[in-house]
């Protein structure tokens, strides 16, 4: 097959491990022919969501108890390839962080992200190809042959798989190209949406649609403490979100069916002295119906909900008729709400896909075991991130790391 018909790097993919890669695997050989073969009509799509479209490149704590999965070594590959505010700020792009260590473009705006990453990828000679969705992949005598689905051939040398896992399949990341790598003898994983919301059972979240309160969520499967998080819970009319409960979800793969989570509404404050609150309450608004109990600490819908969810009685009946037996019942309530787990939210509200190509089918260069020349990053893999740029820093640096890889497995060939 001559120079003229033959790609020397495909990459499957123009999200951001995507891009990255084909940055990187550009830079280290320039001479290089570079593809990235994008499903939709345009590379980036799902980038511009990110960070509700202030795109939340990376965190400033990262560490190993931040990511969940079999690969294993994904801190090593963290360490050996340069941070969010390093990689961007050598395209162009000023980044800053906020008060918990969560790092964003200055401009606080993704376009800005995927601008700087499309410019830079033209500058280098990167090549995309739009519309076309990889179907099957055939070895050659050359390399590969990646077929679509409309039935286009692409020879190539080398690929670089890096077309997300199942997660907002809006953006185009629907899980085909993980079918596809089953077929080549791929493992993988037990997949489930991550970052996402949990169901639990509706009739215990009747009146709380709407609903935000500060607390702490810990989740538990046969009693056994799993995980904590602190921070905003979101109730919605089937689950509970928000950040704190974005961060449980990847629990639900090993644990379905025996998940429960319990909220502490009232994170910062002892028993004791909730039980003081109350009795406060219970002397100055005696004349009040129970309705009111909390509304000094809750919004009135929570209020309501906590109140006749620990007594069972009317919320007609006057404060004063309440004994200290009913308070404390109120007060354990507060402390130990407990909702036993149902299922995840659907794909397309789930920001990370928890499962993926198991980390046992790539060596340690990101290079598929059985298939040489096949290289992975991102979302693809079996690794998922906690809520807070986690899961974009993966991203970053599996792409340049499959990049710089792949492109080094070509050096002392001609190109």
């Amino acid at each position: 097959m001559s120079r003229e018909n033959i790609t020397d790097i495909a990459v499957i993919g123009g999200g951001a491990s995507g891009l990255a890669a084909a940055i990187e695997a550009k830079t280290i050989m320039p001479n290089a022919k570079v593809v990235i073969l994008e499903k939709l009509d345009r590379v980036g799509k799902k980038i511009l969501a990110t960070g509700n479209g202030r795109c939340n490149l990376s965190n400033i704590e990262l560490g190993e108890m931040h990511y969940h999965g079999s690969v294993r070594n994904a801190m090593r590959i963290i360490g050996a390839t340069p941070s969010a505010k390093e990689f961007f700020g050598s395209i162009g792009v000023l980044c800053t962080a906020d008060s918990k260590g969560r790092i964003y473009p200055r401009s606080n705006n993704a376009a800005t992200v995927l601008n700087a990453l499309r410019m830079r990828a033209e500058e280098l000679g990167v090549i995309e190809r739009c519309g076309f969705e990889a179907n099957f992949i055939e070895s050659t005598d050359n390399g590969f042959r990646i077929s679509s689905v409309s039935g286009d051939k692409y020879p190539c040398r080398r690929i670089i798989v890096a077309a997300g896992g199942y997660a907002a399949p809006q953006f185009g990341t629907d899980g085909s190209v993980i079918r596809l790598l089953r077929s080549k003898g791929c493992h993988t994983t037990k997949i489930c949406p991550a970052v996402a919301p949990l169901r639990v059972r509706p009739e215990l979240l009747k009146g709380l649609k709407g609903v935000r309160a500060k607390g702490r969520v810990i989740a538990y499967s046969g009693g056994q403490f799993l995980k904590e998080e602190v921070g905003e819970i979101q109730f919605t009319e089937n689950s509970l979100s928000g950040i704190c409960v974005f961060n449980m979800a990847h629990l639900f793969s090993k644990y379905e069916g025996k998940l429960k989570l319990r909220l502490d509404l009232a994170a910062d404050m002892e028993h004791e002295q909730l039980m003081g609150y109350l009795r406060v309450i219970h002397y100055q608004r005696g004349k009040h119906t129970t309705d009111e109990l909390l509304t000094g600490i809750f919004q009135r819908n929570l209020a309501s909900y906590i109140t006749k969810r620990a007594l069972g009685k009317p919320l007609t009946d006057k404060i004063s008729s309440l004994n200290e037996g009913d308070l404390r019942k109120i007060v354990q309530l507060i402390k130990n709400l407990d909702f036993d787990v149902t299922g995840s939210a659907p794909w397309k509200d789930a920001q990370v896909t928890s499962g993926g190509v198991s980390g046992e089918c790539v060596d340690d260069r990101l290079q598929l075991r059985k298939e040489k020349g096949i290289f992975l990053c991102g979302e693809i893999l079996d690794i998922d991130g906690d809520c807070g740029g986690y899961n974009l820093q993966w991203a970053w640096s599996s792409g340049v790391f499959a990049g710089r890889n792949c492109a080094e497995s070509l050096r002392g060939a001609r190109l």
